[in-house]
């Protein structure tokens, strides 16, 4: 006898991956329903990506809901990308918003909705327990999601997390009414960036303020455009007229609009530290081994994960590892199953 399978929300973005989502879970018997959540003020992508939600749960059949939280994603993922950006480091805004957003107060309103479940397009595996890195290289996103809450993993399911984008791609142009989907634009990384992160800082902060370029003994050797242009481990943008070697960005000054630069032996790092730890091991003792992403693209490095008071711990790796950048997130890894992280100091 087939136990029933319990209710199911999908944040439905409009896109492939929200929608070939709620395909997979349909097939597999769940009871679905569908949520787009606005977040950003763009007004105008909001209605058009309504407008593709709603096709897509009229072609489905399922119940769909819009969720305004634009107050709450700007005082919790909008202001704090700027702010960070104003102290000199480099955000991830995803991270802040998969947390307190997306498996935040979506998954509480999937529970008023009495869902039992809720889903995503991510890339990525889930088993109940941990979450695991997606079966595409390429598209693995379990990066970013380091930072939510263990008590929700029990409820999540990721049906795209043993798909190639390229296969669920296919899979949408075999449905006339949604081949269109196959086709769309990727959305953007951070979804209220249309161009550049520059454009959106110079909304609220004075961005473009020239400054001066050290070298690690303090030495004058150049000029900049202002700090916010910058991220640790850049190689462009800042003028060293004299210099014949390439430079890098270590450091960054925002008291003083200053750029400390150096070769990239100067910059690599061996030992670092992080703040707001989340972990989704249940006794991780008082240290551990594992690998660890210091940034999304970058490969993992094994590394010795020392805990210590107020959610904070130090990394040490087995090598030094290049351009490990204030304010980004560092992802713990054992193999695929991602361990949880923190954010760089």
């Amino acid at each position: 006898m087939n136990v029933p399978r319990k209710k199911v929300l999908v944040a439905m973005s409009g896109g492939v991956d929200s929608s070939m989502t709620t395909k997979l879970l349909l097939e597999q018997g769940y009871p679905v329903e569908g949520c787009y959540m606005k977040l950003h003020g763009n007004e105008q992508m909001h209605e058009q990506n309504i407008a593709r939600v709603e096709r897509v749960a009229r072609y489905f059949n399922i119940p769909w809901h819009v969720l305004d939280r634009q107050d709450l994603f700007h005082q919790s993922v909008y202001q704090p990308f700027i702010d960070i950006y104003s102290q000199g480091q480099t955000p991830n805004p995803c991270t802040f918003c998969n947390r307190l957003i997306k498996f935040g107060t979506l998954f509480e309103f999937a529970r008023e909705l009495d869902c039992h479940h809720l889903a995503t397009g991510h890339y990525v595996k889930c088993d109940g327990q941990y979450i695991y890195q997606g079966d595409d290289p390429g598209k693995d996103q379990s990066y970013f999601l380091f930072n939510i809450e263990p008590r929700i993993i029990p409820h999540l399911l990721f049906p795209l997390g043993s798909w190639r984008k390229s296969d669920v791609k296919a899979m949408a142009a075999d449905i006339p009414l949604l081949a269109s989907l196959a086709t769309q634009k990727e959305s953007s990384e951070i979804c209220f960036v249309e161009d550049s992160y520059i454009d959106v800082l110079r909304e609220h902060l004075q961005v473009d303020q020239p400054g001066k370029v050290l070298d690690t003994s303090g030495n004058v050797v150049g000029s900049h455009r202002g700090y916010m242009h910058y991220t640790v481990g850049q190689r462009k943008g800042f003028d060293v007229p004299l210099s014949h070697t390439a430079l890098y960005v270590k450091q960054i000054l925002p008291k003083t609009n200053e750029l400390v630069v150096g070769t990239r032996e100067e910059i690599n790092l061996q030992r670092f530290a992080v703040r707001d730890l989340n972990l989704f091991l249940p006794d991780p003792g008082q240290e551990f081994t594992c690998e660890v992403k210091v940034r999304y693209r970058n490969p993992k490095a094994p590394a010795r994960v020392l805990l210590g008071a107020g959610g904070s711990a130090t990394i040490e790796l087995e090598r030094p590892e290049y351009a490990i950048a204030p304010g980004q997130a560092a992802a713990f890894y054992e193999g695929t199953r991602l361990l949880g992280g923190g954010y760089i100091v």
